[in-house]
């Protein structure tokens, strides 16, 4: 019975309202409770939703990321070969100067070769063009000295031997027949 008089409080006693005060309090934090949860609650499925939402996008941005992280291990790697060809290009700049310089001593060593051998030939050639002269005027000269002291000899001794040889021909010649004679086909016949 305690508990049904302890209900039955007068409302004008200080404790009623202190009590009614106190279960508003209640009833006011029990619906701040139930609308927080209710708050609670749309943000968790909107959280869940705006997860279902990123989720394909943080799997690329992961994605992304792994490949930055291959990006970036491949441009240390290129780096790298670049410090590595950049060391060799400065040797091979520093082997191609050096091969420079004996190709230009080379080059003027072979300019005075050239130089020397150019006149050496220039003297060769006229040497070889009075040479060349020299045999056309000798043969020139034997040629006219046969032309004039062999040749044109012979020629009139083969001249004078034509003419003995026909003068003996005609010395020798059987008599001719006479012209009222008849000829046999064989004699008539000029072959």
């Amino acid at each position: 019975m305690k508990s049904i008089a302890l209900l039955q409080m007068n409302t004008n006693d200080p404790m009623f309202w202190v009590m009614v005060i106190i279960a508003a309090s209640f009833l006011v934090i029990a619906i701040a409770m139930v609308a927080i949860a209710v708050f609670v609650n749309r943000a968790v499925k909107s959280v869940n939703r705006m997860e279902n939402k990123l989720e394909p996008l943080i799997e690329r941005v992961s994605l992304m990321s792994e490949q930055g992280k291959q990006i970036a291990v491949q441009g240390k790697l290129i780096a790298e070969q670049f410090t590595a060809v950049s060391g060799h290009l400065s040797t091979a700049t520093m082997h191609f100067s050096e091969s420079l310089a004996i190709i230009k001593s080379e080059v003027s060593e072979l300019k005075e070769l050239v130089s020397d051998t150019a006149v050496e030939a220039r003297d060769k050639v006229e040497l070889v063009g009075r040479t060349i002269d020299r045999t056309h005027k000798q043969v020139a000269l034997t040629t006219d000295f046969i032309q004039s002291k062999v040749i044109e000899p012979a020629r009139e001794l083969a001249a004078i031997m034509a003419g003995f040889r026909r003068g003996l021909e005609v010395l020798v010649a059987p008599v001719p027949k006479p012209i009222n004679q008849t000829y046999a086909e064989d004699e008539m016949f000029i072959g």
